[in-house]
């Protein structure tokens, strides 16, 4: 069996307020920096870990950093585990995209599997690239547990399949920064063990919130 930790990049710019973010080039936020080490912290605690691969974007390979120094193992860039291109609308606002073409804005939120973004790639294309990643992974680690660090839009489309849901389904999942996401996988059989746990965040949350109030 290959147990799977699958987990999300720390916070950068462009999460709020939202962006579309994809490909653009950014570095973890202080509030980032702290989220991986968290996860970092929770995964060396509970699991022994053989390998870890991330996005070749900077925030997942710094978060990745992050899980392999608290664990002591190596990390290695996947491609294919990179983010969605959003091809001319990378790094645009909500705002901007929805005035650019508002058809296609809306059906990104109401029907993500008809949309193709201009000059950029779909959901069935990163689900490809997804399944690309997972078939190489599960050739290399029949029976040891390995850390997967992506995106948003890559992590949804990785549950997808071992949910066996449709792409239409996109927007019913949730993947918060440095969520935690536990896959057991032999052969055909998956079981979800947890689905975007963030109990380990919860004391960040909280000191935030405390700041926030002793400043106003």
């Amino acid at each position: 069996m290959t147990k799977i930790l699958l987990t999300r990049h720390g916070h950068v710019q462009g999460i709020e307020p939202e962006r579309f973010r994809g490909r653009e080039p950014l570095e973890l936020t202080e509030r980032g920096r702290a989220q991986a080490a968290a996860v970092a912290h929770r995964i060396a605690d509970g699991w022994r870990v053989r390998k870890i691969y991330t996005s070749p974007m900077q925030r997942c390979v710094d978060t990745g950093a992050a899980i392999a120094k608290a664990c002591g193992v190596a990390a290695e860039i996947c491609d294919d585990l990179n983010d969605i291109d959003y091809g001319a609308w990378q790094f645009k606002t909500l705002g901007y995209a929805k005035k650019d073409d508002p058809n296609l804005f809306a059906a990104w939120f109401a029907t993500p599997q008809l949309v193709r973004f201009p000059d950029g790639e779909s959901l069935q294309d990163v689900a490809a690239r997804t399944a690309n990643a997972l078939r190489f992974m599960l050739a290399r680690h029949a029976r040891d547990t390995v850390v997967l660090v992506g995106h948003d839009s890559v992590n949804r489309a990785l549950l997808l399949q071992w949910l066996g849901l449709p792409p239409s389904a996109y927007r019913r999942l949730e993947q918060a920064p440095c969520c935690l996401n536990e896959i057991d996988t032999d052969g055909g059989n998956v079981c979800i063990v947890r689905l975007n746990e963030t109990h380990h965040l919860d004391r960040l949350a909280a000191h935030a919130a405390a700041r926030r109030k002793k400043s106003t």
